[in-house]
């Protein structure tokens, strides 16, 4: 079911999981769209969901904190006291009448503010946990595996053409400057990575792997200190634990 899509009635004696992809809108260099975050999170909850009994599809947050983009136009953030207070809200109500709520991150820049505002929620006695599409050993923005996923994703919106390297150091090295002037003072086009080397199929396998991941993580439903979901690692906390 989709939130988008439901009525009340529909929701009525029901305590569905709800399930809330989590994006932003910010530069992915000259080849991807701005909403990158968004289209993947969106598309990796709606892979799951179906397969989850009960569980319901929510619209996507599309906006997060993305400052450290903003030194390139179309990037749009609201920050992360504004982002927190969203998802504050956004968990308080709607566990009023699911039974859990799950955000599904695709932006890497709004970690920090989901660890504490879920971790304010759980205090709160709220059954609310987060996750990330993120996978281990992918580039850090809009390089090889980032590329890879939106080719597979929506090819039409990938721009081959306009396809360059931009900063290629390991993140660790960038991670200081970038910290305090932006990504635009370590790369001019926005690229943290290689996308010239991205291809359809390694964008199947990633994505493949997130759902799988997903699947995983919401199947098992064990919550670590930080409120992020944990696999199917033997259960640590249950979901509705503060």
């Amino acid at each position: 079911m989709r939130l988008t899509h439901a009525t009340w009635p529909d929701l009525d004696g029901r305590s569905p999981l709800l399930v809330v992809p989590l994006g932003s809108v910010e530069q992915h260099g000259r080849h991807l769209p701005l909403a990158t975050d968004t289209v993947v999170a969106q598309a990796v909850a709606e892979a799951v969901v179906p397969d989850l009994d009960g569980a319901v599809l929510a619209p996507a947050l599309a906006y997060g904190a993305s400052g450290e983009h903003e030194g390139f136009p179309g990037t749009v953030s609201i920050g992360h006291e504004a982002l927190f207070l969203l998802l504050a809200e956004y968990g308080r109500s709607a566990t009023r009448w699911a039974s859990g709520v799950i955000f599904v991150n695709g932006h890497g820049g709004n970690t920090a503010t989901l660890t504490k505002v879920v971790d304010l929620l759980r205090y709160e006695g709220r059954a609310v946990a987060w996750t990330s599409t993120a996978l281990p050993d992918s580039d850090a923005h809009a390089g090889e595996s980032e590329t890879s996923v939106l080719r597979f994703l929506a090819p039409w919106s990938v721009r081959v053409d306009l396809m360059a390297p931009g900063a290629t150091e390991p993140v660790a090295e960038l991670m200081p400057r970038l910290r305090a002037e932006g990504v635009r003072s370590v790369s001019a086009n926005g690229v943290l990575g290689d996308p010239t080397t991205s291809s359809v199929e390694r964008g199947r396998e990633l994505f493949e792997l997130m759902v799988r991941n997903l699947v995983a993580e919401l199947t098992a439903l064990d919550v670590g200190q930080n409120g992020r979901l944990a696999g199917a690692a033997p259960r640590r906390e249950p979901l509705g634990t503060p």
